[in-house]
């Protein structure tokens, strides 16, 4: 027998409130990587420029920074796969809310509304469609195919680009680092990665909140009628 399909709006209050928890500790995690970057950053320019007088000294030096840094990457990587997690989970209920209040004919199920991100070449486009198609519905779900959408979107979307391009860009320079200065620019590619990170979370908390009030606002009018 088919699945019976549900058709129930399921309340996001505390989906929405977990992802942006996460999403500010994702802005935490990134303010102290970029200390602990400058940090290393000036360690790399102290001994390039000789203030090391010995090599022993670079290398305890070289250690503690690696430890430390090496530390501030995996509680930013386990922040970073928790509100990922949230993020997909979130915008997958916000298509489906939507439908639930009355939106009809959308492009993208809530199913693809997050498996775009997972696919080469549409990933750089598709999913910021999907996100304008969710507000449009959120704003007025009877009439959502002509309302416009908040300037957060594309700024949401650059940064979004931007800063995963950054992050491939440091990855591939660390792993082939060698030289001094190889590692001083892995470095400083790192660090726009993670200043580039900061308006990114944040302008998706903005998405978050705009998009929650507007369905709960809908969700609550239909509950009053």
């Amino acid at each position: 027998m088919p699945r019976e399909q549900q058709t129930e709006f399921k309340n996001p209050t505390s989906l929405t409130k977990w992802t942006k928890l996460f999403l500010y500790a994702q802005v935490v995690i990134a303010v102290i990587a970029i200390i602990s970057s400058m940090l290393e950053y000036q360690l790399l320019l102290d001994f390039e420029n000789g203030v090391y007088t010995s090599q022993e000294l670079f290398v305890a030096a070289g250690e503690a920074s690696d430890a430390r840094q090496g530390n501030v990457g995996i509680i930013g990587v386990l922040i970073f796969v928790v509100s990922g997690i949230l993020i997909l989970k979130w915008i997958h209920r916000a298509n489906y809310n939507a439908r639930q209040l009355g939106a009809t004919d959308m492009a993208f199920t809530p199913g693809w509304s997050i498996g775009w991100y997972f696919i080469p070449i549409a990933h750089l486009w598709k999913p910021y469609q999907a996100m304008k198609e969710i507000w449009k519905a959120s704003s007025d779900p009877l009439n959502w195919k002509t309302q416009s959408v908040s300037s957060m979107l594309p700024w949401w979307w650059f940064f979004w680009i931007v800063s995963n391009m950054f992050a491939s860009a440091s990855f591939r320079l660390a792993m082939r680092a060698e030289e001094i200065n190889e590692f001083i620019a892995a470095n400083v590619v790192t660090q726009l990665s993670d200043v580039t990170g900061i308006p990114l979370s944040l302008i998706v908390i903005g998405i978050i909140n705009k998009v929650h009030k507007m369905q709960m606002a809908h969700a609550n009018a239909e509950t009053t009628i």
